[in-house]
């Protein structure tokens, strides 16, 4: 518990509140902070147990505030305060602690037990060995104990029947009544409390003992599920090696006295070097300095093959290295690596709420109070205007509140949105919150970036037409020329001569002619590779030299010719191609109903015969202006999603209902867009758009389940036909259907067809 700080700006402050694990635990923590004076945009995040709040401690200071969370029954561990004045030492230690030793120890001294919130579960145990469990087992062992005195000692098993509810009963009403001081009387806790003690005030107090211990139950399994949940998180973090070698180099040369050292990844800085062995993790985000392997990125953008790396690449934090040692340079910090920022956007994501989560979420404020007046309407109005009996109405009032336990209700959407964030994070599929899960499924029309978006953002040579000599001859020399230069162009013809296997002979007296041509010596021949127009100028093209030309351009083309002199030797045309899935993933979009359009700032020509190949309308030569006019034209007609890199689209992303970056976890990438697509393919776009209508039809599964049982049991129970334990299986068995509905997303796999299509990219062919 921290000491209090006198200051005028808030702080922002981030607890661990160990117990806060389910969606009414969480609104009952926000509505008391946000009765705080001084308190301001809390977030409550219970599937990863995180509140962070900006608190004014001169007018409360957060003494009072973890005060209060314990009162609800919950245990907060400061983890982060950022404000100008550091972190205050608590009375239990550091409170900017938050190794799993400190928090595990505090979680258990603070009496995180029968007084607490109890369907937690105590990290690292068993479900079985948790308090609440115990709880479960001492209720229930205590309620077999009476029924088997009912059998010859009655009025014995009364009185164990009265004991076991009340122990089950009280940490219920303790948090019950707390959250009633703080504001919030309508709670499930209170409902269930009236109940029990409105059931042993009728007498029966037999079937008093089964709603609580049934209750108990459901909260248990909830703990369960909502550890399951987490778990898909924690697997995340448990993807990056613990511990690094770093390379260290001393003496002369390159090699001399080189050694590593094993260090903690987390120490790692920018700039240092890592050696990746053979099978193992990949420890840092960074780039390949040294050596070539492939890689396996699945375990962090979901990429199911593995990629062939080599110098200046990137890698991924948790990657698996394949069969060759590499050097890798740091490039970020352990806690701004991939893995950290994709764990820190799924924790975040929650309080990105749709519409459907802040409908469930007012409805139900009013339904608890609402359920509380109709049972005792229910309870009172039949005895005392028509001449009911009695214990019969109020049995059936009892009955109705706990019917009325908005459980089910109120978890129905945030279990399924949770559930659907780690599925899609598990696959590189990264989602901002419930709002943009929600609208990517509803989206009217896709606009795609052209480069680095639908194409691969990486020119290649599409044709070799050779006028003189062999192909194989053309490649090497061609490949001379450009032989150390980082154009574009330069490289796709390096990089084509390096597939045919030709190596690429040294070059001198190399020099550029701006715009238009490199020009150096090569094996003793002065060459050139140069554009159409430049060889225009050294001699005029023959006819059918020009035609070839024109045909390649009118294609989307760039043309570059290989000189001696005057002389053409080849022809080489050079296209950024359309991804290997592109054609297939914006069939299936077609195919869900989506209209897909492209957009791109590069010539009228090249665009329209990428969008031919792709079959999809184009709007080129647009200015980042007219991207954010065409997107707003296209919302007349309905939603739209935006797909672009993050960078120069940034307008355009802003402007739509829901903006997807796609490729790379870049900074951009990842802090921009309302979703993120990790690996580099269409198909992932398909993905998302089924992800999100799998997840809204659970929702309205669960929605449906959680009603439904309510409405059945709602009609028995006024005509009599089923009681007051059975009554309770309206919230349980709903709440334990809806939860095992969610978890069914944790096994989300994508759309069937977007893991059999047919790769497309066009394949270079020699003339």
């Amino acid at each position: 518990m921290s000491q209090p700080t006198n200051q005028a700006n808030p702080a922002t402050l981030r607890y661990f509140v160990d117990g806060m694990d389910c969606a009414s635990c969480a609104r009952k923590i926000e509505d008391m902070v946000t009765r705080l004076p001084g308190a301001a945009a809390p977030k409550v995040n219970f599937t990863s147990q995180i509140l962070t709040l900006e608190l004014d401690e001169s007018r409360t200071p957060r003494t009072k505030l973890e005060s209060n969370i314990r009162t609800l029954g919950y245990v907060p561990t400061l983890r982060a305060e950022t404000a100008a004045t550091p972190v205050k030492p608590s009375a239990h230690g550091e409170a900017g602690h938050d190794d799993e030793e400190d928090h595990g120890k505090k979680g258990h001294d603070h009496g995180h037990g029968a007084e607490g919130h109890t369907h937690a579960l105590e990290e690292g145990k068993p479900w079985y060995a948790t308090r609440q469990a115990q709880l479960v087992f001492l209720t229930g062992a205590l309620a077999g104990a009476a029924w088997i005195f009912s059998r010859f000692e009655p009025q014995i098993a009364t009185w164990g029947f009265v004991v076991a509810t009340l122990i089950g009963t009280y940490p219920l009403a303790r948090r019950a009544f707390a959250a009633a001081r703080f504001g919030n009387p309508w709670t499930i806790e209170m409902l269930v409390t009236l109940a029990a003690i409105g059931a042993i005030g009728i007498g029966e107090s037999a079937e008093a003992v089964v709603v609580v211990f049934f209750f108990m139950i459901g909260e248990l399994l909830e703990g369960v599920a909502a550890g399951r949940a987490r778990a898909g998180i924690k697997s995340l973090a448990a993807l990056a090696p613990k511990t690094a070698f770093v390379v260290h180099s001393g003496g002369d040369g390159q090699h001399a006295g080189e050694h590593t050292d094993e260090v903690p990844a987390d120490s790692l800085a920018v700039g240092q070097l890592v050696r990746v062995q053979p099978g193992g993790r990949v420890p840092c985000d960074g780039m390949i300095v040294k050596g070539a392997s492939s890689l396996d990125d699945s375990p962090v953008t979901g990429e199911s093959v593995p990629v062939n790396k080599t110098v200046n690449d990137a890698v991924y934090a948790g990657s698996i290295n394949g069969d060759a040692v590499i050097d890798v340079q740091v490039t970020k910090a352990a806690g701004d690596n991939t893995i950290a920022r994709i764990i820190k956007l799924v924790e975040e994501a929650e309080n990105g709420k749709g519409n459907t989560a802040r409908f469930i979420d007012r409805f139900s404020r009013y339904w608890t109070p609402g359920v509380v007046l109709v049972s005792s309407l229910v309870a009172v109005l039949p005895p005392l205007l028509f001449g009911g009996v009695w214990h019969d109405w109020l049995y059936k009032g009892v009955s109705l509140l706990l019917i009325g336990c908005p459980c089910a209700l109120v978890l129905s959407v945030p279990a399924a949105i949770t559930s659907g964030l780690s599925s899609g994070a598990r696959r590189g599929l990264l989602i901002k919150g419930g709002a943009a899960l929600e609208n990517i499924g509803s989206v009217h029309t896709i606009a795609f970036d052209k480069t680095g978006t639908l194409t691969a953002g990486r020119p290649l040579v599409t044709d070799v037409v050779t006028l003189q000599g062999e192909e194989g001859t053309i490649l090497r020399l061609a490949a001379g020329v450009e032989n150390g230069s980082s154009h574009p162009l330069a490289k796709a013809i390096t990089d084509r001569a390096k597939a045919a296997g030709v190596n690429a002979p040294s070059n001198s007296d190399a020099k550029a002619v701006q715009g238009k041509a490199a020009i150096a010596t090569v094996e003793g021949r002065t060459l050139a590779v140069g554009s159409p127009k430049y060889a225009a100028e050294l001699a005029p093209l023959e006819p059918t030299l020009a035609a070839q030309i024109n045909t390649l351009e009118a294609s989307g083309k760039t043309v570059v010719l290989l000189l001696e002199g005057a002389m053409p030797l080849a022809l080489f045309a050079i296209r950024d191609e359309p991804r290997s899935d592109a054609r297939a993933a914006l069939a299936e979009l077609k195919n869900l109903g989506i209209s897909s359009v492209m957009l791109t700032g590069d010539n009228a020509r090249t665009g329209l015969a990428i969008a031919s190949d792709l079959g999809l309308e184009v709007r080129a030569e647009l200015l980042p202006e007219d991207k954010l006019e065409i997107i707003r034209e296209l919302k007349q007609s309905g939603k739209v999603a935006m797909i672009g890199d993050g960078i120069n689209d940034a307008p355009a992303l802003a402007m739509s209902d829901v903006g997807i970056a796609m490729g790379g976890g870049t900074d951009v990438a990842l802090e921009t867009a309302n979703a993120a697509i990790l690996r580099s393919n269409v198909m992932g776009v398909v993905d998302l758009v089924v992800l999100s209508r799998a997840v809204m039809g659970n929702i309205r599964v669960n929605i449906a389940i959680a009603l439904g049982l309510k409405a059945v049991f709602l009609v028995t129970t006024l005509l009599g036909i089923t009681n007051l334990w059975m009554a309770i299986l309206a919230d349980t068995g709903a709440t334990v259907l809806v939860t095992a509905n969610a978890l069914r997303l944790l096994g989300f796999k994508g759309r069937p067809q977007a893991q059999t299509v047919a790769p497309i990219a066009a394949t270079p062919k020699a003339a």
